[in-house]
């Protein structure tokens, strides 16, 4: 069985329906096909790889801080910051018990170092706040870490825990921060254009100030890709072959793609890797 979302029937006179997304739906889409129709549209999905260590380590990071806030400011201490993160803390996907209690530490110096560089007094605006706005072919929705208040405008936080620390041209390109401040000004009814990416281990942070132009820029690019997902669909519904309607894109990122199980093309196209292969060498410092 098939879900499909992407095909839209217009008739004249009629509004055109608004094609739900998110951004790593659309995103999904862009960088493989094939992966999109196993992720949204096969019912029931394709079977999985296992868990990476990497994600892991993000998830309890966002977790913990998601956590931190919500403590009674008495409480926001980066002791309470570590004790939260090991009470998330997960060792799936890592190669031993050793490897995650190595990365548990690891991860909360990174998260204490970042707490001790907060207000614990500052209240904000929003935590994993659920925010969407509307084009005029899309609903977008998505999740902010977090919303900051600064000055008269808000502010679009971001937390990274990956290998790399961020950059400001990461920030100024990245599809999802520019829908989020879009989802920003449509959910709050504020001003908002600046986004930040806190990148915790290198105690780093990127940002960008956004412009209607930079924005309408974001929000045209999602547009075309909607209206690939619609074709792709619409496709299937007519008879196309799975395989040709949605193609894979296949290259080295095939070797740490989800649904590689299930993609035999995916297979063929690289050797896969390992689910600790992410983190950063064990004999370099983290970062």
């Amino acid at each position: 069985m098939r879900q499909s979302d992407g095909a839209q029937l217009e008739m004249p006179g009629m509004p055109r329906r608004l094609f739900p997304a998110t951004p790593s739906k659309l995103a999904t889409f862009a960088d493989c096909p094939r992966r999109y129709r196993y992720a949204y549209v096969d019912r029931p999905a394709p079977a999985k790889g296992p868990p990476w260590a990497h994600n892991s380590v993000g998830s309890a990071v966002h977790a913990a801080l998601r956590s931190w806030w919500d403590q009674p400011r008495a409480r926001r201490t980066a002791g309470a910051a570590r004790q939260l993160l090991y009470g998330v803390w997960s060792a799936n996907g890592f190669r031993d018990d050793e490897q995650a209690a190595r990365w548990r530490a690891t991860a909360a110096g990174w998260i204490t170092g970042y707490v001790e560089s907060l207000d614990p007094a500052e209240e904000p605006v929003g935590l994993e706040r659920q925010v969407s706005c509307t084009t005029e072919r899309l609903v977008l929705t998505g999740r902010v870490d977090r919303i900051d208040q600064r000055g008269d405008e808000l502010v679009v936080v971001d937390y990274k825990t990956g290998r790399v620390p961020s950059t400001d041209d990461e920030a100024r390109g990245s599809a999802a921060l520019a829908a989020y401040v879009l989802g920003v000004r449509r959910t709050l009814r504020r001003p908002c254009s600046r986004v930040e990416l806190h990148h915790l281990p290198s105690g780093t942070v990127a940002s960008f100030e956004h412009t209607e132009r930079s924005l309408a820029n974001h929000v045209r690019r999602a547009e075309d890709v909607a209206a690939d997902i619609a074709v792709a669909t619409r496709a299937l519904e007519d008879g196309v072959p799975p395989d040709e309607a949605f193609p894979t894109v296949t290259g080295r990122q095939c070797g740490w793609c989800d649904f590689r199980p299930s993609c035999p093309a995916g297979q063929a196209a690289t050797p896969p890797r390992e689910t600790w292969s992410f983190l950063p060498p064990e004999d370099a410092p983290p970062g």
